[in-house]
């Protein structure tokens, strides 16, 4: 192997151990059975695939091919097969393509019959490359991201297209689940999909989000305000958001349908607690915790800078208002890898102190 590769990209070195060890222990086969069941599983599945769909890209940028090629072990170890890569084009010099997502499809051993609970296709997109040599082209969509303004990038609408042709094929085809997975920028993207499927077209996809980012004044907040503080403060941005609601009856009656429209869809999301880029889902998350009934209850709905638009009458809505979630929240800090990595989310249970809430509306 090659001395200048990073061992990150390894999927024998750098993987998931406790899933690996099973290969080891059915005498090496590989690849190794998974219990869709199981939620530890299908959170180092959809993790592991992402990271493949970095690695993707960092193999095309070395000219790493067939043996050489580092990105096949962290999806053919589960059984998966790569169908299509997604690339987005260079601003700055046509025809240059660079790889940001993946489709994936689940292939069975010949003598097994497909799990219920697994996936006919996973695709994937990866986040940030901030050493890649177009580290700019992410980094004007993170602040697409910030801006709520990812929806109308390139990248966004080529994401769309896939995953509707590939849900339309899939139509009619008993079991065939498409499953959306992404990690921070990535995660951005495949929320957006994920959302517009279910709002527009009633299609309820499975969706894995790590660390998806949401700006917000949170951090700041909780370290600068103490805890009694805190509350009073959000109890009064909660009623007047709630007054505002009142007074713009349009938006909010929008957003009521958006909610209904909306609360089938319950993706995983996946946030470290010490992880800022994600502070605005769980401080919405705790917040709406907080408020279960009442005029403030509204407030969960709505945001200023929606609100704003509305009254400029552009109608939008933030991304990290969500009816049904499941909110799983890790807060034990690896002493390597930082609070942002997507390396988390592939260990075993035992060695992350994870807790989860499901959300649900109404």
């Amino acid at each position: 192997m090659d001395s200048s590769v990073d061992l990150a990209d390894r999927f024998d070195v750098s993987g998931p151990a406790q899933i690996i060890s099973r290969a080891t222990a059915g005498g090496g086969s590989s690849p190794v059975m998974i219990d869709w069941n199981n939620e530890e599983d299908r959170r180092c599945v959809a993790a592991c695939v992402v990271k493949g769909t970095y690695i993707l890209e960092n193999d095309r940028t070395s000219c790493r091919v067939h043996a050489r090629a580092l990105a096949p072990a962290w999806w053919e170890s589960f059984h998966f097969r790569l169908v299509d890569v997604l690339k987005d084009e260079n601003f700055k010099h046509k025809g240059d393509m660079f790889i940001f997502g993946a489709i994936y499809e689940h292939v069975t051993p010949a003598d097994a019959p497909r799990h219920p609970s697994a996936p006919q296709y996973i695709v994937a997109f990866r986040g940030t490359m901030l050493q890649h040599s177009k580290a700019i082209q992410d980094i004007y969509l993170d602040l697409q991201v910030m801006a709520n303004t990812l929806s109308g990038c390139n990248r966004s609408l080529r994401a769309h297209e896939a995953v509707d042709t590939l849900v339309a094929a899939a139509r009619g085809k008993a079991g065939c689940a498409v499953w959306l997975a992404g990690h921070s920028l990535g995660a951005s993207l495949a929320l957006e999909v994920g959302r517009a499927m279910m709002e527009k077209e009633a299609v309820n996809l499975p969706t894995f989000l790590f660390n998806p980012p949401q700006v917000s004044l949170a951090p700041a907040v909780n370290m600068l305000l103490p805890d009694g503080v805190r509350k009073g403060l959000h109890a009064t941005i909660n009623l007047v958001k709630a007054g505002i609601g009142i007074v713009l009856i349009p938006h909010r009656k929008r957003m009521e349908r958006l909610f209904e429209r909306l609360s089938p869809w319950a993706p995983n999301l996946y946030v470290h607690e010490k992880d800022v880029i994600c502070q605005g889902f769980i401080d919405y998350f705790q917040r709406r915790q907080q408020v279960q009934e009442g005029v403030a209850q509204s407030a969960t709905k709505l945001s200023y800078r929606d609100m704003l638009f509305s009254l400029l009458g552009m109608e939008k809505e933030q991304p990290h208002l969500l009816p049904s979630a499941t909110l799983w929240k890790n807060s034990r800090m690896d002493e390597v890898h930082g609070a942002h990595e997507l390396h988390q989310w592939w260990q075993p249970g035992r060695e992350l102190t994870l807790t989860n809430i499901r959300y649900s509306f109404p």
